[in-house]
């Protein structure tokens, strides 16, 4: 099993709270959040994460070296911002397998990922996305579900500032290295927007429910949850 884990983050709205990290870094009970997320991939399994990183980069690499508690660390790095679409274009040449799962860097999802990735080689589906509840969709946006069972597919999406409760995108996929990226696509581009969003009929992805925890820490009332809530995940 092989991660991609999105790790260039600018963290803007966390600036006077990460002095001089980026965002993957920030201090979670003691602990860089990022250890958190690779410490899950490696108890799902991961035997190798390519780390996506270019913001401040030097202080990732510095403390996660080659390995990380015996599961092989490579890096992606970027000489400018090439947005989510882009990095994760420019990590799946690092990698061996034919799927990988993608995380983003300041999300965390009490998912089972080998279940996941294993969901989405049965499917044969290019991509397949993790969905979460959520009691509001004003700050993600909404997801369409369509399907039952174990054939749930994401329709479409809903923008943001949409009020009630719903299915949102919970920050990571399962992918085939060989997806195919539309030919008109910049170097710099959103996978959200740019590809998912564009291209949502013609790749129909599978949608992997998940009921556990989720806590995205990119403003710092939930950087602020996460010294408590996250305990219960340390290793």
């Amino acid at each position: 099993m092989e991660a991609i884990v999105l790790a260039g983050g600018l963290g803007t709205r966390l600036a006077g709270r990460l002095n001089n990290l980026p965002k993957p870094m920030a201090p979670v009970a003691g602990r860089p959040f990022l250890e958190i997320l690779l410490g899950q991939l490696r108890r799902a399994g991961c035997a190798r994460v390519v780390l996506s990183v270019g913001h401040l980069h030097e202080a990732i690499e510095n403390h996660f070296g080659a390995e990380f508690r015996g599961m092989r660390v490579d890096y992606a790095i970027e000489s400018a911002p090439l947005g989510t679409g882009g990095a994760i274009r420019a990590a799946l040449e690092q990698v061996s397998e034919e799927s990988v799962l993608v995380l983003n860097g300041d999300t965390f999802l009490d998912a089972d990922y080998a279940i996941m990735l294993r969901l989405h080689e049965k499917e044969s589906a290019p991509l397949t996305m993790a969905v979460t509840r959520s009691a509001n969709l004003a700050r993600y946006g909404g997801v369409v579900i369509r399907g039952t069972g174990e054939g749930l597919r994401v329709a479409g999406f809903q923008e943001k500032g949409r009020t009630g409760a719903g299915w949102i995108n919970a920050g990571a996929y399962a992918m085939r290295k060989d997806l195919r990226w539309p030919a008109d696509l910049s170097e710099k581009f959103s996978f959200e927007t740019d590809f998912l969003g564009a291209q949502i009929d013609a790749l129909a992805p599978a949608a992997f429910p998940v009921t556990g925890f989720f806590l995205d820490i990119g403003v710092s009332e939930d950087l602020d949850r996460a010294q408590t809530e996250l305990v219960p995940f340390l290793e």
